[in-house]
């Protein structure tokens, strides 16, 4: 029975790291509380007892993890390696709890550690965003021709804006959570200039790629947390057989999240199910009670983890919300992510010309029921509370060809060329190439030359944003970061507009 099972919690993830990885690097022993005879003299007041292990540069240690150094006992802040207790400051990674093993008399001789000569290079915590959440999907493919890294999330501001970023993607096979790309997620070499911390990757270090990316840009913006997304349009077709087993789905995908080599990477799960009882790129035809009982089970197995999804947006009547569980599955997610874009767009090659991500619904729109405000809406009706719904935003947008009228609703004769697939393109490169011409149902279209496209402005965010906060959302989150500019003006736009 899935009541019975036994959440396994972020708790019980430190503590197996410290009984396993981090333990097999520690090399030195327990320090043990000294004997009653060797205690302070009568008048002097007694320290804690130094329980825990011995601190070495060579052990990685993860948040809550702690050690004992120089006389004192101390706390990990966040995943840190190589830097000595003590030497950091009140901003860096170690927290003092206390002088252990003896008196609170400072000791005769000094610690053993020397003061480092410089600074430390650990930066002070980076305060995150305001109470909404702003939260971005990260591709592993972008690894590739893309050429975008978890450092430039750094260098453009990304990061101190995000609260949560969704990697994407595991893949789902035979039932069970597997691998998406061994490569760019744990394999990757790094050289040091693309490196968040700017240092290289290491011929026999046990974590490369993107995980170990991720894990430094946390340790460098510690309020960030990092959730595994698994299915996405392609990969969902694995879901049907995975709803057969739940139990063992959500084992295989617990082991995975928190294998020891990156447990301290991720704070979660993500499903992306495209769609449970309904047709995606496969169909699937499970029954609504499919989804609530997977994610009954996931919850089972993360505990206190956070276990999130992607869902439809299909606002219609009879549509895929109603299909899909999704009332009965809210209970056990954290909460739920409505993909409020792709309404339309040159998969209908000859069109009508429509924008993808429309906030509202408009005249002429070519099927009622697709826009958010609608998905939204349909969803609050099931139960679903406002405070487990988020907002979907493109960073891209999407666009046809050979199109003679400016207003929505033209014919064309297919889509238009874009650098990585036809008929879609980076906000980055719209803005400059087809910059907006005019607005319909709370987002913009552009008509350049015979294309048209659609996408959101930093103009039009502000408008999703106020609309999300006046329904009393979540917060927002988007596909994906590689699509925003060099200076993050969509994830500002966003962050500004919630906050």
């Amino acid at each position: 029975m899935l009541s019975t099972l036994a959440p396994r919690s972020r708790r019980g993830r430190v503590a197996g790291l410290l009984a396993g990885a981090v333990a097999s690097a520690v090399l030195l022993p327990f320090a043990l509380a000294a004997p009653a005879s060797t205690l302070a003299p009568a008048g002097s007041t007694a320290a804690a007892a130094c329980a825990g292990t011995a601190w070495t540069s060579a052990a990685t240690y993860t948040g809550g993890a702690e050690v004992t150094h120089g006389g004192h006992n101390w706390r990990a802040k966040w995943w840190t390696q190589g830097e000595t207790p003590g030497t950091t400051g009140e901003w860096g990674v170690w927290q003092d709890l206390g002088a252990c093993g003896g008196t609170t008399t400072p000791p005769t001789t000094p610690p053993t550690t020397t003061p480092p000569t410089t600074p430390p290079t650990t930066n002070p915590p980076t305060t995150g965003p305001g109470g909404k959440k702003v939260i971005g999907y990260f591709t592993n493919w972008g690894t590739y021709a893309r050429n975008f890294h978890a450092k430039n999330l750094d260098t453009n501001g990304s990061a101190s804006k995000l609260t949560h970023i969704l990697y994407a993607f595991g893949n789902v096979q035979n039932g069970r959570c597997t691998i998406g790309d061994s490569y760019a997620d744990y394999e990757k070499a790094y050289t040091a200039d693309q490196s968040v911390d700017g240092v290289a990757d290491t011929w026999d270090q046990d974590l490369r790629g993107n995980f170990n990316q991720l894990r430094k840009l946390k340790a460098k913006y510690p309020h960030l947390k990092v959730i595994w997304s698994f299915g996405g349009w392609t990969w969902s077709g694995g879901f049907t057989q995975a709803a057969q087993d739940p139990a063992a789905f959500a084992s295989s995908c617990h082991d995975l999240v928190e294998d020891p080599r990156w447990a301290d990477v991720f704070d979660g799960i993500d499903i992306d199910w495209e769609y449970p009882n309904a047709c995606g790129l496969t169909c699937d035809s499970s029954g609504n009670q499919a989804f609530p009982r997977l994610m009954q089970a996931l919850r089972g197995e993360f505990g206190s983890d956070l276990v999130t999804a992607a869902i439809t947006a299909d606002g219609t009547s009879g549509g895929k919300i109603e299909a899909g569980g999704y009332d009965a599955a809210a209970q056990y997610v954290d909460w739920y992510m409505p993909m409020t874009y792709d309404y339309f767009g040159a998969f209908a090659a000859q069109g009508p010309t429509a924008p993808h991500s429309p906030l509202s619904s408009y005249p002429g729109i070519p099927t009622n029921g697709f826009d958010s405000s609608t998905a939204i809406a349909k969803l609050k009706q099931l139960g679903i509370p406002s405070s487990k719904l988020l907002l979907g935003i493109g960073f891209y947008g999407r666009g046809w060809t050979g199109v003679t009228q400016d207003a929505p609703g033209g014919s064309a004769t297919g889509p238009a060329p874009g650098t990585y697939e036809q008929g879609i393109e980076d906000y980055k490169v719209l803005k400059n190439t087809c910059p907006a011409t005019g607005t319909v149902g709370g987002t913009a279209y552009a008509k350049c030359g015979n294309q048209w496209w659609s996408y959101d402005t930093p103009a039009t965010i502000g408008t999703k944003m106020a609309y999300a906060n006046d329904q009393g959302l979540a917060g927002a989150f988007f596909w994906e970061l590689s699509g925003d500019t060099s200076n993050g003006e969509l994830i500002t736009a966003v962050s500004n507009g919630l906050n």
